[in-house]
């Protein structure tokens, strides 16, 4: 798809334009144009068209704006272009087809729903309500089409990799046709605020349908589009929503009482038009934090105190500039779609860079913001699993149970108080991972096509490939940290998903600013090691990479932080195993892989009892033998690579291996007939069972002839070679050549050899029959069901493999 041509086209008009005794009617004509045009009135034409042509096509409608968009192979471009712009020429609105898609847009009824109206419609008010009134839908519908999908407030942008003076005649040739009525476009801007009522600043309970508690504020601002220059919600947000050192969400989770928080405006036309611009804070709590919900405000209030700086406004646009210069392409059909909702917001010089830029700092237009975000204008909704019961009102169009309630007096005096100062809320410190340089390093060795190994010894070995295709400013880094100690126990293993979790949580607050500066980082609990993972500009990259190294040789785990995360893994080992496709994974690879420890037991492990002592000795053992192999690619030279492993080396302070540490377990060979493993399903709440049927078989190649898109790509191939050690980099062209060579018949009787009587062939059945549920902590074999005969059953993993041979180590190096 990365090659196909896109094109969007945005009519200036949405659900506010909705008459008042048809809710959703623009959104039901968006559904309703694209059936069939005098053109070509196939109803279905156009989607079949796409479909032959590997395209895809969407719609949606917003307050002020309908978009539509498509893509599809460049070679269809302009066929497509044409019959796409008919149903702005000339649509046929069938009668008979309103019926049946006003039941398509009732089961895809829009989830947007506001105390003011129903912007999506749906059968009761596009169908039983009209007829009662006698009100001609049809009519209606093709009335509105006249008025408002006029071609002066329509924009369009195309995509495709012809010329430009090209795709110029093109559209000119195509577009030409669509009707322009010269009517005066919409405009609600003279309207009064909708949330300007007693109803918006109370307190509503409500209960979730997610088990959490969280606490959302909301404000009603005057319309701050037309400050897209300065993007002061952006701003605000920005402060608000920071999670390092002296943060709100710091000073919360300290307390134990916010697990998230984030603020701001989404920027859709439900939060930002031109009536009125939502700002909104939404907080995750803990048990604690929904009990003490009144108080978690006071913080906010000082954070907007001291809030309009100018140097923290400049590290802003510097981030939001770094991105736009040096973005990744992203999906043309996404990326028309941008463009042209853009050309209905800011003039033509900004329509490639409106909604991404900070332009200019203006203090006095963040300041009358943030003025407004008082407690007499908030709106506070509470949602909690804990109100089930205490909630007697009903929400008209889902359901969802509510209750209402004036805001505490005190918690508005409290708000206008001189409050007393925080010593751990303050402002950001300066971002030290912002990149200032770009420019791209000269090449210290011979260019490769692959990675070439330029370090090696006992303690570790470094792969490096310098990019000279994409030339960018940035660089991927990749370690592989293997430790002989993971795999010696069940015990082990779940104390190492515990030393990766905690030591995420560790590096939360001194990472954030360099998330913030677009530098990503993942850890990873490898079945034999830590994989470290970081990308982004490669300026300020080697700093994250030595705070995480940093905080796994400083490693620790307070008990408190230990329980909190051994609870949390409890609860993820136990969601896994009550999965019937997840269990018959966990209880195949527990026959096939050989010496592998299975979620049941880990499960079992964990919920024996480990203590943060448990956890600091694991962590010692860990980082006293290892093994760190890594692939560095992008814009470093190979002298600066080298150091990323030195780092590691002298930073944790290990020693060799004893032994070589194989990272792919041993798979052993089943026998030459057919056996069955049946187990009962761990969740007596869930009727569904799984059956998984393997065949040992030598693996049958994914076909792949794109291209790269960009150097994650790449990357991702050559780690995977790195990570499993088999080094074939160019192992794709072998593919493709090999592939070249199959003729089918060869396929076909190589797929029956396998299906004989005499294949090794092992099915894995989890069985929902009397499961139960709660003994999470072992499996129940059953026999298999007779039908199955001459299949022999598995009644005892163990016993079953104790002697069976072991594939070697599989390293394809051919």
């Amino acid at each position: 798809i990365k090659d196909s041509s896109a094109a969007a086209l945005c009519v200036g008009v949405g659900s506010f334009c909705d008459p008042a005794d048809l809710p959703g009617l623009a959104h039901f004509l968006e559904h309703m144009v694209f059936m069939g045009s005098e053109k070509y009135p196939s109803e279905n034409g156009f989607d079949a068209f796409l479909k032959k042509h590997g395209g895809s096509d969407n719609a949606s409608t917003d307050c002020e704006r309908t978009v539509f968009q498509f893509d599809v192979q460049r070679k269809s471009f302009k066929e497509a272009l044409d019959r796409w712009a008919q149903f702005f020429i000339c649509p046929l609105m069938i009668r008979d087809a309103i019926d049946r898609e006003v039941e398509a847009v009732d089961s895809g009824e829009s989830l947007c729903v506001s105390g003011l109206k129903v912007p999506a419609g749906n059968a009761q008010t596009l169908k039983q309500e009209p007829k009662k009134k006698k009100i001609n839908v049809y009519k209606r519908l093709r009335a509105f089409w006249k008025k408002h999908y006029s071609a002066h407030y329509m924009s369009l942008a195309v995509q495709s990799k012809e010329k430009l003076d090209t795709l110029e005649e093109w559209v000119r040739e195509i577009f030409s046709k669509v009707p322009n009525n010269g009517l005066p476009k919409p405009d609600f801007s003279d309207l009064p605020d909708p949330f300007d009522t007693p109803a918006f600043n109370k307190l509503y309970r409500v209960v979730p349908v997610r088990k959490v508690h969280a606490l959302n504020i909301t404000w009603a601002l005057p319309p701050q589009e037309k400050y897209y220059r300065v993007k002061p919600l952006h701003y605000i947000s920005w402060l608000i929503g920071h999670e390092g050192t002296g943060s709100i969400l710091s000073v919360l989770r300290k307390k134990c009482w916010a697990l998230a928080l984030f603020g701001g405006n989404s920027e859709t036309g439900f939060d930002q038009n031109t009536t009125y611009s939502i700002f909104s804070i939404s907080i995750t709590l803990t048990d604690e934090g929904f009990q003490n919900f009144y108080q978690v405000h006071k913080h906010l209030k000082m954070l907007i105190l001291s809030v309009d700086q100018f140097r923290i406004y400049e590290e802003i646009q510097k981030i939001e500039a770094n991105e736009f210069h040096y973005q990744e392409q992203i999906d043309p059909i996404e990326y028309v779609e941008d463009v042209c909702e853009n050309m209905q917001l800011f003039p033509k010089e900004d329509f490639l860079t409106g909604d991404q830029l900070m332009f200019e700092f203006n203090p006095q237009v963040i300041s009358a913001a943030l003025s407004l975000l008082t407690p007499e204008k908030a709106n506070l909704m509470l949602l909690s699993p804990e109100h089930e019961g205490q909630c007697p009102l009903r929400e008209k169009w889902f359901g969802t149970q509510y209750s209402v309630e004036d805001i505490q007096q005190n918690w508005m005096e409290q708000w206008t108080a001189n409050l007393e100062f925080n010593i751990d809320l303050h402002l950001p410190a300066e971002n030290k991972f912002i990149a200032t340089d770009f420019t791209l390093k000269p090449s210290d060795c011979p260019d490769t096509e692959f990675p070439v190994q330029i370090a090696n010894s006992d303690r570790g070995c470094l792969w490096y490939k310098k990019d000279n295709k994409f030339k960018i400013p940035k660089a991927y880094i990749r370690f592989h940290i293997i430790s002989p100690v993971i795999q010696k126990s069940a015990k082990n293993v779940v104390l190492f998903d515990l030393l990766v979790n905690i030591l995420g949580h560790n590096l939360a607050e001194p990472a954030y600013e360099a998330e913030v500066a677009q530098l990503d980082y993942k850890l990873v609990a490898g079945e034999h090691g830590l994989v470290i993972k970081v990308k982004g500009f490669n300026h300020k990259l080697p700093l994250l990479f030595h705070l995480i190294i940093d905080h796994l040789a400083d490693f620790s785990a307070s008990p408190d932080v230990f329980s909190m995360f051994s609870e949390q893994l409890k609860k993820t080992y136990f969601n896994i195993l009550i999965k019937p496709e997840k269990l018959s994974k966990d209880v195949r690879l527990l026959i096939l892989e050989h010496s592998r420890w299975s979620m049941v037991e880990k499960y079992q492990a964990l919920s024996a009892g480990l203590s943060s002592d448990d956890l600091m000795e694991f962590s010692r053992c860990f980082r006293a033998q290892l093994f760190a192999e890594g692939l560095v690619q992008g814009n470093f030279s190979s002298a600066e690579s080298v150091q990323f492993l030195q780092y590691i080396t002298e930073k944790l302070q290990f020693t060799k291996l004893p032994a070589e540490v194989p990272v792919m377990f041993q798979v052993v060979e089943l026998p030459l007939k057919h056996h069955v493993c049946k187990v009962k399903s761990l969740n007596k709440g869930d009727a569904n069972s799984e059956v998984t049927v393997y065949y040992q078989v030598t693996a049958l190649v994914k076909l792949k002839e794109c291209e790269d898109t960009h150097l994650g790509e790449e990357v991702d191939r050559n780690w995977s070679e790195v990570v499993t050690q088999q080094y074939v980099f160019n192992r794709l062209n072998k593919e493709i050549d090999a592939l070249r060579q199959m003729s089918r018949s060869e396929l076909v009787l190589w797929f029956q050899e396998h299906r004989g009587q005499k294949s090794r062939k092992l099915s894995v059945h989890v069985s929902s029959e009397d499961s139960m549920y709660g003994e999470v902590s072992k499996l129940s074999f059953l026999q298999a069901s007779p039908k199955m005969a001459p299949a022999v059953s598995i009644m005892d993993i163990q016993a079953f493999i104790k002697n069976l041979p072991l594939f070697p180590y599989h390293k394809i190096l051919e």
